[in-house]
C-alpha cells in the first residue's frame, strides 16, 4: 500500500497480530522509512521507542481525525472515539495534512486487462 501525503508517496506496512503491534519500533535503533498501518487501533503507547513520530488517526472513511506532530517516546494516546485506523509515520510526513481532510490511500494491486 501507498499514501499519498502532499507530493510524497509513502509505503505502508500493515501489522496485524498482538506480539506484532507490541514490538512495533520498540527498541529500533533505525529511522523508520516506512508507515505503519494498525487497523483497528484507537489508542497508542509509545514506551521503549527510540525515536519521534508522527501519528494519525483516521474514522474508518480514511478522514482524518487526529494528528500527532513528533511524538517522544513514553508518551500514550488514549482511546479516542469514532477512530478506525492509526497511522505511525516517520517524523515529519504530517506537515502537509490536517484534521478533515481524508487519506489517499493506493492500493500496490496491479490490474490485468
Amino acid at each position: 500500500m501507498k499514501l499519498n501525503i502532499g507530493k510524497k508517496k509513502l509505503s505502508i506496512r500493515k501489522v496485524d497480530g498482538f506480539w506484532n503491534r507490541f514490538k512495533i519500533l520498540k527498541f529500533d535503533l533505525y529511522p523508520l522509512k516506512e508507515g505503519i498501518l494498525l487497523e483497528n487501533r484507537k489508542f497508542l503507547s509509545t514506551y521503549f521507542f527510540c525515536q519521534k513520530v508522527d501519528v494519525v488517526m483516521t474514522d474508518c472513511d480514511s478522514n482524518i481525525l487526529f494528528i500527532y506532530k513528533k511524538l517522544k517516546s513514553e508518551k500514550i494516546i488514549f482511546y479516542k472515539r469514532r477512530v478506525y485506523n492509526t497511522y505511525i509515520l516517520p517524523l515529519g510526513s504530517c506537515d502537509f495534512i490536517e484534521v478533515g481532510q481524508k487519506l489517499k490511500i493506493v492500493s500496490d494491486i496491479k490490474k490485468n486487462t
